[in-house]
């Protein structure tokens, strides 16, 4: 029988070996990045100008005039009349008690979703008790029900604690959902190992400092993702705040139900409300939009 021939091995100058010629062999490791083509950067640039040209358009029609944006074809230049148009926002709207409202109300219903979800998530994902999977099955179909069949019942509730036209009776329907607890309990179920809970157990520590201490810092990620998806959902939630709130306690979005109002609705002016109402989401996104993709990179990442 004829030996194996033994594979080729480095010569003592330490030079690693040469690949066969006509072969090509694709190397990578930590720390290398890999290149696109120019058919990736065209893409890219493509999806990134249908993006943000709806934002760009916005800009354009709230620093022109009604007749211009009437002209065919429109121009697809900023204009000189933004501030005119933000001026007449402020008049016709109480635009800076709604940005305040909205605030309170996002920002309420965000640490609230947050907080309980997360608690619910890893309940589901690692703690076990009678009816769990029943439990969450049920969490989970609640998903399926259209938000318009509940407006009703909703509303005589509120009515009856006399909450009607206060921030309470839109902030405590929003404080759980059903999506954010399923998104935590995913999150947990591949992020947090069985073993870190068990040594903590062994360690003596309680339900409540394992979530605290433990269940907190490895969540992060999925909770800042799930608190910024919250909070642009809440900013931008028209329907149940037109029906529990009145243009005396508006948020944003109630508050430009009165502008351009008239014969001919001024579209100059209700653009320029939406950019206000527009720019503080975009803020907190600039802020947080870094940390949020770092946190999603570091948590997909096993060590």
């Amino acid at each position: 029988m004829t030996a194996l021939a033994a594979p080729p091995t480095a010569p003592e100058t330490g030079r690693p070996p040469q690949d066969p010629p006509g072969r090509r062999v694709r190397k990578g490791g930590a720390g290398r990045t890999m290149k696109g083509g120019w058919l990736s950067y065209v893409i890219l640039g493509f999806a990134l100008l249908i993006s943000a040209f709806p934002f760009y358009w916005t800009i354009v029609a709230a620093s022109r005039s009604n007749a211009d944006l009437a002209q065919v074809p429109p121009s697809l230049l900023p204009g000189p009349n933004l501030i005119k148009n933000f001026e007449a926002v402020l008049e016709e709207a109480d635009i800076g008690k709604a940005l305040l409202n909205s605030l309170i109300v996002s920002g309420s219903i965000t640490v609230g979703t947050v907080l309980c979800c997360t608690l619910a998530g890893f309940a589901f994902a690692k703690l076990k008790f009678r009816g769990r999977g029943a439990l969450l099955t049920l969490t989970i179909g609640t998903m399926m029900i259209p938000p318009q069949l509940g407006v009703i019942p909703l509303f005589m509730l509120i009515a009856e604690l006399q909450w009607v036209n206060q921030l309470q009776a839109v902030i405590l329907p929003g404080l759980v959902s059903a999506f954010g607890v399923f998104f935590m309990r995913q999150y947990l179920v591949q992020s947090l190992p069985d073993e870190l809970i068990e040594a903590a157990r062994v360690d003596g520590a309680s339900t409540a400092r394992i979530f605290w201490s433990i269940v907190i810092p490895i969540a992060r990620p999925g909770m800042a993702v799930l608190g910024m998806l919250t909070f642009m959902t809440a900013w931008n939630d028209f329907f149940w705040p037109i029906i529990a709130l009145s243009s005396q306690e508006p948020t944003v979005q109630v508050a430009l139900r009165q502008l351009g109002g008239g014969y001919v609705n001024d579209q100059s002016v209700i653009m320029a409300g939406t950019l206000l109402g527009t720019l503080p989401v975009l803020l907190v996104f600039g802020l947080l939009g870094r940390q949020i993709v770092g946190g999603i990179m570091q948590g997909a990442v096993k060590g």
